[in-house]
């Protein structure tokens, strides 16, 4: 009976110590996470032929932030966007900046296990992803931050593909 008690004390103690220890390290991403990010490439990768090529054109900027109230927003544009000809867009104008920016803002969850950052969508430039959840993979080296999407359609092209972003800390 005691040794029953005892070894059932250890297993409890042994689950907390490792669900502690993952939360540990979920904090200790969010807190790497923490504060902005500029937009360094945006490359897609074709699911079923491999080939890659730039989303939004060679040089698209855009920044990611990443809040303590665990809330972030995001807005990316094209590299080779044009001013309207006069002070207001005219309606070809206008399609053309939308048509070439992405913004979207919510809250986002870290999972340190599966290495994913999870961006839930409260409202988004388009509303195409206004109340989804976005799981990104993550990869963290000093300055640098990767994220990488689920093989899905592309929302540009419908094509089935990975995107991977590349950020730099903005210090």
């Amino acid at each position: 009976m005691k040794r029953a008690a005892l070894t059932l004390i250890l297993l409890v103690v042994s689950v907390s110590c490792r669900l502690l220890a993952q939360t540990g390290q979920s904090a200790s991403v969010q807190q790497q996470l923490l504060g902005t990010w500029k937009l360094v490439s945006y490359v897609r990768e074709e699911v079923a032929s491999g080939a890659k090529s730039d989303v939004m054109g060679a040089h698209p900027s855009g920044y990611i932030s990443y809040g303590p109230d665990a809330r972030m927003t995001v807005i990316i544009v094209g590299s080779d966007r044009k001013k309207p000809a006069g002070p207001v867009a005219t309606p070809d104008e206008a399609e053309a900046l939308i048509r070439s920016m992405l913004a979207y803002a919510g809250s986002y969850t870290v999972d340190s296990a599966a290495r994913t950052v999870t961006h839930q969508i409260d409202v988004s430039w388009d509303e195409s992803r206004t109340g989804v959840s976005l799981v990104r993979h993550y990869n963290l080296e000093g300055d640098r931050l990767t994220l990488r999407t689920e093989p899905s359609n592309d929302p540009a092209t419908g094509t089935r593909t990975i995107r991977t972003l590349i950020w730099e800390k903005v210090k």
